[in-house]
């Protein structure tokens, strides 16, 4: 063969091999979304939008039952179709092809109510921890009622895909017992009522905060979250530089609040050292008085030597299991900072971190509640250099207390459940345009500290929602039960003020609807079981909200405080019925205040034609009624539906 027959043949080698390759992408990319599956509900009365990938610019074709359309994928292989709106039921086939050879499809399709659920821990908590979970779960089976998990996972940048596969489960014993039970009560009752089928896609995570789950376009309106956001998709291009501007801030603040002239993570800082115990374990297990009952930060040190030729190395720095917070640093550099419940940690250590001789590691550890500190064990903390050698570091642990309380320390916005955006990205994005009834969130516990700006979350939260699945989308809000501190005098509460913030978002928000839980939870206990009773009244507010029963729903609520002589008068609006008190000759929990939480009163108070009306010394002062405020308040008006006044703040109106 000569020379330019040769390389013909090498050509069209390497042509024919490059083309049965770019077949081969295309016939593994032809897909449906992976919403679009085996079982899933699709939502009735509405156009259906399907998406899902295909090769570069290749023309598809999607049916779902007697109807089809074609669609073409764009460069990145992403295409969507639309289809006409089907009414409830049926049982179809969403079958995407390309050809004779090229085909994909989802079978056991029907048509009915979409509804999301999420949010943190109460709504996550499954039905199998539900009151009566045996008699619940066992009479579970039905076919109309569908579910699908979506899994955890946190990223700084949006998602096309989630994290690991997802799969549609009618409801039975086995899909339902891990399943969230507010949200399959609410259905469960949705369905009983009108008859059609129910899909319910669960995407909670629980201790999230509500900045999680926010995009990312939406919270960098905000002032207070723009650097935060930036720092964040920093982050997702490079994050060793993020580390290190978080590093920076971390160092300024404490310098802040301990002095410019402590710096732990170079020297001693001023603090007094002492030996950790062996083993490592939480630091409220340690017999130190201090730490007995203590939530915040603590320092750890260790030193170790090395040798010339160690100290050249790149290294990775195993710490075992830390809770919650770290921020870590060896010989003065930051090397990371993560978030994790007695999760492990390891860092890389680049060329020229190490030093020969004596070297330092440093870690502050905040935990803010629970277990907390450098738990081990001893035989999972270690240095491993580069050249496979394996230094153990996991005795002659020191730690240090800071002098004084410091609060919480800044944080990294790339955390999954403590951070800005991260779930939205993994956990809400990559539904994509999937069509939905509404949206019900149950979250609002890990924002107690920060209750004053949870109302401005909320808002941008359902602003960000409604830019992905529409801007009429419903939002069926959980306000906080009671849990914490019972009530004996008017205090500040965190709890309190979140939800207040609930309920002023809801009530200026026309497609969204509060389900009042005051009266629902156990002041010992975060997690209270009776989902079945919260499930119910989100069901009410859905009913009212959603469906146009002519019932109020969320039951009785604030309508106005007026000064009435010497009295104030408070008038309450969505009355079932009349007002009725229990257990005691009036009302109580009702509050007279003035500029200052300080100032506030309990007041004498008592019904009249249908109002609230409250007495006392304080009345002339006042110029806030606060009703059922607190951690754990003792609520004790209701009307004949049973429903609780909710909690409320608000100005006396003259």
């Amino acid at each position: 063969m000569t020379t330019s027959l040769r390389r013909f043949a090498l050509a069209a080698a390497l042509m024919a091999s490059a083309a049965t390759a770019a077949a081969q992408a295309q016939v593994a990319s032809l897909a449906l979304d992976p919403l679009f599956a085996d079982n899933a509900v699709l939502q009735r009365d509405r156009p259906v939008v399907v998406s899902g990938t295909a090769g570069p610019s290749e023309r598809i074709t999607v049916r779902l039952g007697d109807s089809s359309v074609s669609a073409k994928a764009d460069a990145a292989g992403r295409w969507r179709a639309t289809l006409p709106a089907h009414p409830a039921g049926g049982d179809f086939v969403l079958a995407v092809s390309a050809g004779p050879a090229r085909a994909a499809s989802a079978k056991g399709l029907t048509f009915g109510d979409v509804w999301l659920c999420s949010g943190q821990s109460n709504m996550e908590l499954p039905v199998r921890s539900s009151l009566n979970s045996d008699i619940e779960i066992a009479g579970s089976a039905n076919a109309d009622l569908r579910l699908l998990i979506i899994p955890h996972a946190a990223n700084p940048v949006a998602q096309p895909r989630f994290a690991s596969s997802v799969s549609w489960a009618a409801a039975s014993p086995a899909s339902v017992a891990g399943f969230s039970g507010a949200c399959y009560f609410m259905a469960r009752d949705l369905q009983k009522r009108f008859g059609v089928p129910m899909g319910l896609i669960q995407s909670s995570w629980g201790g999230s905060n509500i900045e999680a789950w926010i995009s990312g376009d939406a919270l960098a309106k905000l002032d207070s979250h723009a650097d935060a956001i930036a720092l964040n998709a920093l982050y997702a291009r490079d994050p060793a530089a993020a580390q290190g501007q978080l590093a920076e801030r971390w160092q300024a603040w404490w310098h802040s609040g301990a002095g410019a002239g402590s710096s732990p993570w170079t020297d001693e800082g001023g603090l007094a050292w002492q030996s950790a115990p062996t083993p490592l374990r939480d630091w409220k297990t340690w017999d130190v008085p201090a730490l007995t009952n203590y939530n915040g930060m603590v320092w750890f040190d260790q030193k170790f030597d090395l040798t010339p030729a160690q100290a050249s190395q790149a290294a990775t720095l195993d710490l075992g299991a830390i809770d919650e917070i770290d921020q870590s640093w060896v010989n003065g550099k930051p090397i990371g900072n993560s978030f994790g419940w007695a999760t492990e940690r390891s860092y890389a250590l680049s060329a020229g971190t190490l030093r020969a001789g004596a070297n330092r590691i440093a870690l502050n550890i905040y935990s803010a509640w629970g277990l907390g500190g450098l738990f081990g064990p001893a035989d999972r903390i270690a240095l491993r250099l580069a050249d496979g050698t394996r230094i153990p570091l996991g005795n002659g642990w020191r730690y240090a207390l800071p002098k004084a309380s410091m609060g919480a320390p800044p944080a990294a916005p790339w955390y999954a459940i403590g951070g800005e955006t991260g779930l939205y990205n993994a956990m809400i994005a990559p539904i994509g345009g999937y069509a939905i009834k509404g949206a019900a969130w149950y979250q609002g516990e890990s924002n107690t500290g920060n209750a004053g700006e949870y109302a401005t979350l909320l808002d941008t939260l359902k602003t960000s929602w409604r830019t992905q699945f529409g801007a009429t989308t419903p939002f069926l809000i959980i306000q906080l039960p009671n849990y914490g501190d019972v009530v004996t005098k008017p205090v500040t509460s965190g709890w309190a003020s979140v939800r207040e913030a609930q309920r002023l978002s809801t009530e200026r928000d026309p497609r969204a609807a509060l389900a009042v839980t005051i009266d629902l939870g156990d002041a010992a206990e975060l997690h209270p079981q009776n989902k079945q009773a919260v499930g119910l009244r989100l069901a009410r507010a859905a009913r009212s909200l959603v469906y146009g029963e002519a019932i109020p729903p969320s039951g009785p609520q604030l309508a106005a405080a007026m000064r009435r002589g010497d009295t104030v008068a408070v008038s309450i609006k969505n009355v079932t019925g009349a007002l009725a008190v229990r257990s005691a000759a009036g009302p109580i929990a009702f509050e007279l205040c003035g500029a200052t939480d300080a100032s506030c009163r309990f007041a004498d108070a008592r019904l009249s034609n249908g109002d609230v009306v409250l007495t006392g010394p304080d009345v002339a002062s006042a110029t806030r009624v606060r009703y059922c405020w607190g951690d754990a308040p003792l609520c004790n008006l209701y009307d004949a539906a049973a429903l609780p006044v909710g909690p409320f703040g608000a100005a006396i109106e003259r």
